[in-house]
């Protein structure tokens, strides 16, 4: 289990050194991101052949992705494509399985959920998902990975488009915000079903969740380090803006008085004013 397991880090990290998107190899592989991405996660069994076919993708030696070694640290992975606007979101690519579970679990609960409503909802038979997901738990797993992967690219893309701390700050913001609006049953699943995560993945999505944070923190003490925020309290108040945008799957719809780029822009305005954001006389 351990060596197949250490598959899934190889594909991963020898895709990141080839520059090639997740997108781009499942599209030479034929496959769903979403597919390639259990892949890498290592949520499904890899066959011999499509080892190979991921080896040939990437150029490199089908032995390279099984000698991975895990000691050696991956480098900084790129973003979804070095050039994509952190504003705009195309429906994610999941696979029919975990777009049923996107359904089901917002509907029942994770508890309340389970393989054959999931079936159902995605129209084919129970042992068909048993096929590409192993179990429930790695169905839920796959979707922290989904929302957060995205959430994590798109807030990097956010503070990296300016050199201005509060600039960077806002945007930040406004990325978290966005993607709570625009995922919003995803993001629901994300912010009510950490709980029913299991060992070692519950641990692995904390410490990501905990990034996220720490991404505004850092954002927060950057703009008040250069006097552009006169608050004592910049990280308290940054966990203050994250708990606000992590709400806002609870009660923001698609169908009322404000667009998710309206309140996303109503939401970095009300942080900055929490940061006590000092305007500076032109």
């Amino acid at each position: 289990m351990a060596e197949r397991d250490a598959v899934g880090a190889a594909v991963r990290r020898s895709r990141e050194n080839a520059g090639i998107t997740l997108r781009d190899l499942a599209g030479k592989l034929g496959v769903s991101v979403g597919t390639m991405s259990a892949i890498e996660n290592d949520k499904v069994a890899v066959t011999v052949d499509r080892l190979t076919a991921i080896a040939e993708a990437l150029g490199v030696g089908a032995p390279e992705l099984l000698t991975y070694d895990a000691a050696t640290p991956p480098p900084r992975p790129r973003t979804e494509t070095d050039d994509a606007d952190w504003r705009h979101f195309d429906a994610l690519d999941l696979d029919p399985v975990l777009a049923a579970a996107v359904e089901v679990f917002t509907e029942t609960g994770y508890h309340g959920a389970t393989m054959r409503l999931v079936a159902t909802a995605a129209g084919i038979s129970v042992a068909g998902i048993y096929h590409h997901h192993r179990s429930k738990q790695h169905l839920l797993v796959a979707l922290f990975d989904t929302m957060l992967d995205d959430l994590g690219w798109r807030m990097d893309a956010a503070a990296t488009e300016t050199d201005d701390p509060v600039t960077a700050f806002a945007n930040m913001v406004e990325a978290l915000a966005l993607c709570q609006a625009q995922r919003r049953d995803l993001a629901f699943i994300v912010a009510t079903e950490m709980r029913s995560l299991e060992e070692p993945d519950r641990s692995r999505v904390a410490d990501a969740r905990r990034a996220v944070q720490h991404r505004l923190d850092r954002a927060a003490s950057a703009a008040v380090a250069a006097g552009d925020f006169a608050t004592r309290t910049p990280h308290s108040t940054a966990r203050a803006v994250a708990t606000m945008c992590i709400a806002m799957p609870h009660w923001f719809s698609p169908g009322g008085p404000q667009t998710a780029a309206d309140v996303a822009a109503e939401y970095a305005d009300l942080a900055l004013a929490m940061m006590h954001h000092r305007v500076r006389p032109d």
